[in-house]
């Protein structure tokens, strides 16, 4: 039986029941001696008799209608609440505003609230749990890389040099000097060379050096003077001392380390200058070389490589530009402002101190 019939029907018997209490007290107050009047007066053409109790079941059906209406409203208030609750939504407890639900309300808030709270902290734990698990997996690849590079170095490296300085020996001792295998060994040699510094920039990217507190100056240079030692490449630098915050620091230094890694694997160039310097309200850091540039409208400047830098350029709130011709060489530009104390509203600076 539904919520509204079952009201109904209680309505009906409590409305007899409220008659024949009333009609009790009028009998007992006012005896009635003849109770043929109930049947000989009548109303619209109804015996009296009949209309007594139809009222009063009018009445009881209509306060009981009413009453279950009332009450299925509250109940289907609840039980939105409810839903509502088990989807995890926020829920306005002033929907449920009976005094005798107000008990049942309490419940539901604590209930909400609860649920609120362990929903929170889930979050939270699955939140902590993706970054460990990121973190694991970095650390995983950074170790891993580290380890192939490490047996690259002990062997295709150390091979390399090795033909390397077989073929410098064989051409050096020939004494022909436009045969065509005199000319074949030459090119041996020289995709040797190259295969050489595709291996030394395959090992910058595979274990890239990090600053391990060493200023961006020290870092830099270096970097500079060890490749200079290994790479047939004429390096030249000019480094200010720039205290900046370490964030800024790492960022320009993988810059520079991919840059780098760039000439050495498809510049095919004979120089390259770097540049670091601070002028007016800016951090300038500049990589040039002389080798076989390539056209702007080319794929290549979108790859991988490139992408990161300019990734990480934009992390620091710096742009990255690139100009390239072919045949004359690229030009790689990085401009980051300074903010001052005070100048971002948060007393924060990427001058470091």
């Amino acid at each position: 039986m539904s919520t509204v019939l079952r009201h109904m029907f209680s309505g009906i018997l409590a409305a007899f029941a409220i008659a024949i209490v009333l009609g009790s007290i009028v009998y007992t107050i006012f005896p009635i001696d003849n109770w043929d009047f109930l049947l000989q007066k009548h109303l619209l053409d109804i015996p009296v008799a009949f209309v007594l109790p139809f009222l009063v079941f009018i009445m009881g059906a209509f306060f009981g209608l009413n009453s279950g209406i009332t009450s299925r409203k509250q109940l289907n208030s609840i039980n939105r609440t409810l839903k509502s609750i088990e989807d995890g939504r926020q829920v306005d407890m002033k929907e449920v505003s009976s005094l005798e639900l107000r008990t049942i309300k309490k419940r539901m808030e604590g209930i909400q609230k609860q649920l609120g709270e362990k929903i929170r902290q889930s979050q939270k734990m699955a939140t902590e749990k993706a970054f460990d698990q990121e973190k694991r997996i970095q650390e995983i690849i950074s170790q891993e890389r580290n380890r192939l590079a490490r047996e690259l170095h002990d062997s295709v490296s150390q091979q390399l040099f090795a033909a390397s300085m077989i073929m410098s020996a064989v051409n050096e001792t020939r004494r022909e000097e436009d045969t065509r295998e005199t000319k074949q060994l030459k090119l041996v040699e020289e995709t040797i060379h190259q295969t050489q510094l595709e291996m030394r920039a395959l090992l910058l990217h595979l274990r890239p050096a990090a600053l391990n507190g060493k200023s961006l100056q020290k870092g830099m240079e270096e970097l500079l003077q060890e490749l200079l030692q290994k790479v047939p490449i004429e390096l030249k630098w000019k480094i200010e001392t720039i205290p900046l915050a370490k964030g800024v620091e790492d960022h320009l230094f993988r810059i520079l380390q991919e840059s780098v890694s760039n000439i050495l694997r498809h510049a095919q160039a004979n120089k390259a200058q770097i540049l670091l310097v601070q002028r007016d309200d800016l951090i300038i850091l500049r990589i040039e070389d002389d080798g076989v540039g390539f056209k702007m409208d080319q794929e290549k400047t979108g790859s991988y490589g490139l992408q990161n830098m300019h990734e990480r350029a934009a992390e620091i709130g710096g742009t990255l530009k690139i100009v390239s011709l072919p045949g004359e060489g690229t030009r790689l530009e990085v401009k980051v402002p300074i903010l001052k104390a005070g100048d971002d509203g948060n007393d924060q600076s990427i001058i470091s101190g």
